[in-house]
C-alpha cells in the first residue's frame, strides 16, 4: 500500500518542504515534503479500512503488537533518542528516558486496557442493562514538539488499545521524530493504516476536522491553538481532548524540607530546558523560609552546566527554536521592567538561554500571569498558606501544582482548594500511566492516561435489554 513520497497532482502548486533544524548548531537535520490532498485522502481511506479490522481484533492481539513495539523502542533507543536530541535540543539522557517511558506506556496498556474497558452491568428495571466502551474510529492528533515521542505515545497507546486508529499531525520542527514513530509501529507489526503520520500544515488539518470519517481530535499545544481547534471541531460536532498551557505553582510552606523542595523546584523548572507544560513556573514561598529557599535554588541553578545536548555532562540544552528563545527574552525584559529582580541568568545566545531566576515577582507581572516556556523561574513571597492558595488560583490556567510541607493532613486540605487537574505533595509533578493528566480553566479539558484517559477515546454506549 506504500505511496511514493514524490507523487504530486498535475497542475497543482509545487509542494511545500518543511525543514527541521538542530537548535544547538542550526544545521538542517531533515527535510520533509508536504503531503498532497490526494495523499491525505489515501491515508484517510487506509485508516478507515484498517480501523474495522483493528477494532474487531481481541485485546490480546492488540496487546501483542504493543509488546513488540516496546521491544523495538528499547532495541533502537539510542538511534531514536539521537533523532529527538538533534531535532529539538533535548539533552541525550532526557531523550533516552523519554523512549523508555514510551516503552513502559506500551506495556502498561497492553496489560491493563482490557480490564479498564470491561463492560459494566448496571441494575435497572430491565432484565439486563449496562454500559460498554467502544472505539470512536479515527483519532486525529495534533501534537507538540517538546516531548516529541512521549506526547504521541501518551494518547496513541490507549487510543489504539481501545480499538481506534490514528492520524498524527506533529509539529513541523520534529517531523523526523514523527516519521521514526510511524516506522516503529510498522516494524512492530501493526497493520497498515493503524498509525499514520501526516506531513501537513494547518490548512490540511482544517479539512480533516470537517471530514465525517474523523471520529475525534486530540491536541496538546497552546491556549490559542486549543481555542481555535475547539471552535472548528464544535462547528462540526466533533469531540476534542485538549491539553493546553500551564502556569503551575509550587508552594513552599514554613515546615517544608527546603533541600528537597529546592532540588525539586529546579528539576521541575529546568527539565527539558524549561519546555514542560507541567513544570513549576511560579514559586510561591512563605516569607519565613523565602531567604533560605532562594539561596538554595540560586546555588543549584548557577551550577547547571549548559551546552551541547549530546555532551553527557550537559544538564541544560537549547530551546527548540529561535522564535521560542526570542519570546522568552521579551517576557524576561518586560518582567524586569515591571519590577522583578534578576538573581542570575537572563542572557540569550541564539537558542541557548541561560537558566534564569527572578525574585520579587508580583501578581501583575508577566512572569506571574503568562506561561513562560523556557528556563525561567519566578519567586513570589507569600505571608500565609491561604495567600499561597489564592495566588496559585489567580491564573487563567489550571494544569497542575505542587505543595511542599511536612504536614500531610494540611496538604490534603489545601490540595482540594487548588483549581488544577493534578496536585503533587512533596514531589515533582510528572505524568504517570496509572494517573490521569489534564487541566481545567484555560489549560483544557478531557484526560489522558489511566482509566479516565483511555475512556476519553471511547464511545460510552448504554445497553438496555428487556
Amino acid at each position: 500500500m506504500a505511496l511514493a513520497v514524490g507523487v504530486w497532482e498535475k497542475n497543482k502548486p509545487m509542494p511545500k518542504f518543511f525543514k527541521s533544524l538542530n537548535p544547538y548548531t542550526q544545521e538542517i537535520v531533515g527535510e520533509y515534503m508536504e503531503a498532497s490532498p490526494i495523499q491525505i485522502e489515501v491515508k484517510l481511506e487506509w485508516a478507515q479500512m484498517a480501523q474495522r479490522d483493528w477494532a474487531a481484533r481481541s485485546f490480546n492481539d492488540r496487546a501483542t503488537c504493543f509488546e513488540h513495539l516496546a521491544q523495538y523502542l528499547r532495541e533502537h533507543k539510542a538511534e531514536l533518542a539521537l533523532i529527538m536530541t538533534q531535532e529539538m535540543g533535548k539533552i541525550l539522557p532526557e531523550s533516552l528516558g523519554e523512549i523508555e517511558k514510551c516503552a513502559a506506556q506500551c506495556i502498561h496498556y497492553a496489560q491493563h486496557a482490557e480490564s479498564l474497558l470491561q463492560p459494566e452491568n448496571i441494575p435497572t428495571d430491565a432484565k439486563e442493562s449496562g454500559v460498554s466502551y467502544e472505539p470512536v474510529g479515527i483519532v486525529l492528533a495534533i501534537m507538540p514538539w517538546n516531548f516529541p515521542f512521549w506526547q504521541v505515545f501518551r494518547y496513541a497507546v490507549p487510543a489504539l488499545m481501545a480499538g481506534n486508529v490514528t492520524m498524527l499531525k506533529h509539529a513541523p520542527n520534529v517531523f523526523g521524530c514523527a516519521v521514526a514513530i510511524e516506522t516503529a509501529f510498522r516494524a512492530a507489526g501493526f497493520p497498515e493504516g493503524v498509525f499514520q503520520t501526516l506531513i501537513a500544515d494547518v490548512d490540511a488539518i482544517q479539512s480533516l476536522v470537517a471530514d465525517d470519517r474523523i471520529g475525534m481530535i486530540t491536541l496538546t499545544g497552546s491556549e490559542r491553538a486549543g481555542a481555535s481547534l475547539a471552535a472548528l471541531a464544535g462547528s462540526h460536532i466533533k469531540k476534542t481532548v485538549l491539553e493546553l498551557g500551564g502556569n503551575d505553582a509550587l508552594i513552599v510552606l514554613p515546615d517544608a524540607d527546603l533541600d528537597k523542595a529546592a532540588a525539586a523546584a529546579v528539576q521541575s523548572r529546568m527539565m527539558n530546558a524549561g519546555q514542560v507544560c507541567i513544570a513549576a513556573k511560579r514559586f510561591l514561598v512563605h516569607q519565613d523560609v523565602k531567604a533560605a529557599f532562594t539561596e538554595k535554588v540560586l546555588h543549584l541553578i548557577q551550577n547547571l552546566k549548559q551546552g551541547d545536548p549530546l555532551d553527557p555532562a550537559t544538564k541544560l540544552g537549547p530551546l527548540a527554536r529561535l522564535d521560542l528563545a526570542e519570546t522568552l527574552e521579551r517576557q524576561l525584559q518586560k518582567a524586569l521592567a515591571q519590577g522583578a529582580t534578576l538573581l542570575c541568568g537572563g542572557q540569550r545566545n541564539g537558542c541557548n538561554f541561560q537558566p534564569t531566576l527572578l525574585d520579587n515577582v508580583q501578581p501583575d507581572s508577566i512572569a506571574f500571569k503568562e506561561e513562560t516556556f523556557g528556563p525561567l523561574a519566578a519567586i513570589t513571597t507569600v505571608a500565609s498558606e491561604q495567600e499561597a492558595i489564592k495566588l496559585a488560583n489567580q491564573s487563567r490556567y489550571g494544569l497542575s501544582a505542587a505543595i511542599w510541607t511536612q504536614d500531610l493532613y494540611k496538604a490534603k486540605i489545601l490540595a482540594h482548594q487548588l483549581e488544577v487537574g493534578s496536585v503533587f505533595v512533596n514531589a515533582v509533578v510528572r505524568s504517570d500511566s496509572r494517573l490521569p493528566i489534564g487541566g481545567v480553566k484555560k489549560s483544557g479539558y478531557g484526560r489522558e492516561l489511566s482509566e479516565a484517559g483511555i475512556k476519553d477515546f471511547c464511545i460510552v454506549k448504554a445497553h438496555y435489554i428487556n
